[in-house]
């Protein structure tokens, strides 16, 4: 059982962010599907749907509940203080690895940073179900399952996830000419959104919507015992993918990691090293966060001159992944952690290696959820 601060942590934690909200949610659903299979329009899990529909801000999505309508053929409606006083009457099942898993899996799946968020998360942030998910959080915050996911960095045990038909990220020799390079093609989007993209963030092209260093450096995450590597589990925006090989990383002891264990921890990043992006990510952050002001990242070059690496902790990316995070309200700065995944660490130095062996990851139904597993082939 975790120590009573880190259980208060880990519940404000939860209770933060859109995607600590979504976990929270995503887990009594899950709770209730585990004992009754079969939604209904009394259970908590219809009334989810019928409710996230009508908040959807997507049209398309929103018109979805055209014809649900009850027995007097009425359209069938739930308010969200109905949808609380049923999370309230779920008993809640005890935490296990694969209940949090899938928790935090839908939790990250339902991410999106390129237009407005979806209705659940709507939803979940209602103050009505606000004061329903405190009793969630506090619930699974005692579960030593989750312990990991307010801890820095395990170097010891970091592996890099190779999907299939992809090739491997190649570690750069020289990791400060590709920062270089990547600030500088961040500097002529930039400066072709200001000549070409009205300041209204209502209008405009989309751009590319993340936040986190260039594509082409290597990132990893921690081993979850058996369960493989984190960054098999919790992928922003995946692709669908079903094969992957994982590889551990070398790292050398006495690596400098600056640890993002919240949204403090950000606004350093951006404070200290600060990096203007305001018109190429004002429309699509606008969407998700409803932030107008100006928009700024950390300059990965100048973090890489006093850092090896940068770990975002899976509880910070709960509580601060897709929130507009203030880092200077006299000017109405503002910044987002978005496209990054819970644990993982981005490498910004030359001074790691890849092992030699890999292992292969088959994505499988074992009857209850999707999961990863060993391949029955070889390993390479």
């Amino acid at each position: 059982m975790n120590s009573p601060p880190l259980v208060s942590r880990i519940a404000e934690l939860l209770l933060a962010g859109p995607r600590g909200r979504r976990l929270l949610l995503e887990y009594a659903l899950e709770t209730e599907l585990q004992r009754n299979p079969v939604r209904t329009d009394e259970t908590l899990g219809q009334a989810v749907v019928y409710a996230s529909h009508r908040l959807d801000p997507d049209d398309m999505t929103a018109s979805a509940v055209f014809g649900w309508v009850t027995e007097d053929g009425l359209p069938f409606e739930v308010t969200v203080d109905e949808v609380a006083q049923r999370l309230h009457a779920l008993v809640l099942d005890e935490p296990t690895p694969r209940l949090l898993r899938h928790a935090l899996v839908a939790a990250v799946d339902s991410a999106r940073y390129w237009q407005d968020p979806d209705g659940a998360d709507f939803l979940a942030a209602t103050p009505e179900m606000v004061g329903e998910l405190h009793r969630v959080a506090s619930h699974i915050a005692v579960s030593p399952f989750i312990t990991w996911w307010c801890t820095p960095v395990d170097i010891w045990a970091q592996y890099a996830v190779r999907w299939e038909e992809t090739p491997l990220k190649t570690i750069p020799d020289n990791i400060q000419a590709t920062l270089l390079a990547a600030r500088q093609e961040l500097q002529h989007d930039e400066r072709r959104a200001q000549a070409e993209l009205d300041a209204d963030p209502r209008v405009g092209w989309v751009g590319e919507w993340w936040s986190h260093p260039d594509f082409r450096l290597p990132s990893s995450t921690r081993l979850l015992d058996n369960e493989g590597p984190a960054g098999l589990w919790f992928v922003e925006d995946s692709f669908g993918w079903e094969c992957a090989d994982s590889v551990r990383l070398i790292v050398p002891p006495g690596v400098r990691v600056f640890e993002i264990e919240g949204a403090a921890d950000w606004v350093e990043l951006c404070t200290r090293f600060p990096l203007d992006v305001t018109a190429q990510k004002r429309r699509e952050w606008y969407l998700v966060t409803g932030h107008a002001g100006r928009w700024v990242v950390p300059d990965w070059v100048q973090v890489a001159a006093h850092y090896d690496a940068v770990h975002l902790q899976a509880g910070a990316y709960l509580a601060a992944a897709g929130v507009a995070i203030p880092i200077d309200n006299n000017t109405g700065t503002a910044s987002l952690i978005a496209g990054w995944n819970p644990d993982e660490t981005y490498w910004l130095s030359s001074n790691i290696a890849y092992d030699q062996q890999y292992t292969r990851w088959e994505l499988r139904d074992d009857g209850t959820d999707m999961v990863w597993k060993l391949s029955s082939g070889e390993t390479s």
